[in-house]
């Protein structure tokens, strides 16, 4: 993370150029020389290899590609000083420590430093992860609490714990840096080049075939375009997609929803079943009974899953009590088409989860409706978050081929 992205001090001249229209107007801002930002200016372009800025006897106009990436950039600089402003709102600083705007003189290296430590919460773990001597990243991370007049970095037993400013001001430059990251794909799809990559956290229903028929999709409209999966359970994925490392989600919404800086989109209401493997017993019946189903084993849905409260709803305690032998406990369909193959048991699901298992003859549904067995299935974003050309498209197919 920050390996990519130009110096901040180039954005920020970007920036105030394009709004005081012009140079001169800009280097009285930022307190630059009009040559050091003419050099900013011309670094930014020969990165992007293309013009951000057109010049003339009317002043400064932005091009096309300056135009997505000025919206970007100004929007990962806000983030910047909103996190500066909530990791000092009730934080004591250092006695005559500190910066008055710190934000505006942190560097990328620092923010660099601040991420891997995020991650690794080890100066030599880090230092790894980033291919540079462990002296320069905590020289980087030292200069950072310079700078702030806050401590963020708290030696432990097991390593270095960061303090809560220093996380609130973490998972604010994460989403900065993830803002520049769609901005610098959007210039480069503008260009006819490489749109970026997408990251997607799946969960279960997502993997089977939904997200399967919308890559395919965008593949055919967008050939270039490169896609990650990410398959975790829900915490870890909502933890990755607040801190800007995953773009949405799609899989089982919660409710209520989780943490107030997300956004759950519902795309369709998917019925539950009760499945077994295709010669189970119960599947044969015209009808069954609730103490048929109790008279089985079961796999159950993982622990704080939406499908686990609708078990639970259907078999309270004294329920499962009477269920012989022990449950398993698993999300993974691969593991239970497995299991469910070979043994008796019986799980809920969804039927449209299950799909293909279900064609071929390996699984099938045991007629007994799960009448209170319903979830809603839809796409988890970042609150405020604005996708690409590409990844729009990608959501667009999601949403209409319910």
């Amino acid at each position: 993370m920050w390996t990519d992205v130009p110096n901040l001090r180039h954005l920020r001249a970007f920036v105030l150029v394009a709004e005081c229209g012009g140079i001169t107007r800009a280097a009285q801002r930022i307190h630059l020389s009009q040559p050091a930002i003419t050099q900013a200016l011309a670094k930014l372009e020969e990165r992007f290899t293309t013009k951000l800025l057109e010049f003339g006897t009317d002043g400064v106009a932005l091009t096309g590609a300056g135009t997505l990436l000025r919206a970007r950039v100004e929007r990962a600089l806000e983030l910047i000083e909103t996190g500066a402003r909530e990791a000092l709102r009730g934080e004591a600083r250092r006695s005559g420590g500190g910066f008055a705007h710190f934000e505006q003189l942190i560097t990328v290296a620092q923010l660099r430093a601040l991420a891997a430590m995020a991650t690794t919460r080890n100066f030599s773990l880090a230092a790894r992860e980033l291919g540079l001597s462990q002296p320069s990243v905590h020289r980087a991370a030292r200069d950072l609490e310079r700078l702030t007049g806050m401590t963020m970095f708290i030696a432990t037993r097991q390593g270095v714990d960061l303090t809560p400013a220093a996380e609130v001001f973490a998972r604010h430059a994460a989403l900065a840096h993830a803002e520049l990251q769609q901005g610098f794909a959007e210039v480069s799809e503008s260009l006819g080049r490489d749109p970026g990559t997408i990251v997607i956290g799946a969960m279960p229903f997502g993997r089977t075939k939904l997200l399967p028929d919308a890559l395919n999709h965008l593949t055919r409209e967008r050939p270039l375009a490169h896609v990650r999966v990410i398959s975790a359970p829900y915490d870890g994925l909502l933890g990755r997609l607040r801190h800007g490392i995953i773009d949405f989600l799609l899989g089982a919404l919660r409710d209520p929803p989780p943490i107030d800086d997300v956004v759950q989109e519902p795309l369709l209401d998917d019925p539950l079943a009760i499945v077994a493997r295709a010669d189970h017993p119960l599947v044969a019946r015209t009808s069954v009974t609730y103490d048929d189903l109790l008279a089985y084993p079961w796999a159950v849905p993982g622990d704080d899953t939406p499908t686990r409260a609708v078990f639970h709803q259907l078999f309270p305690p004294d329920a499962e009590k009477r269920m012989p032998g022990g449950t398993l406990e698993t999300s993974s369909l691969v593991l239970l088409r497995g299991v469910l193959g070979g043994s008796d048991r019986l799980t809920l699901l969804s039927a449209r989860q299950a799909l293909y298992e279900i064609e071929q003859g390996l699984l099938a549904v045991v007629p007994y409706p799960v009448s209170l067995g319903s979830r809603l299935i839809g796409l988890t974003y970042r609150r405020g978050w604005r996708p690409t050309p590409t990844q729009a498209i990608l959501l667009d197919h999601l949403r209409n081929s319910q």
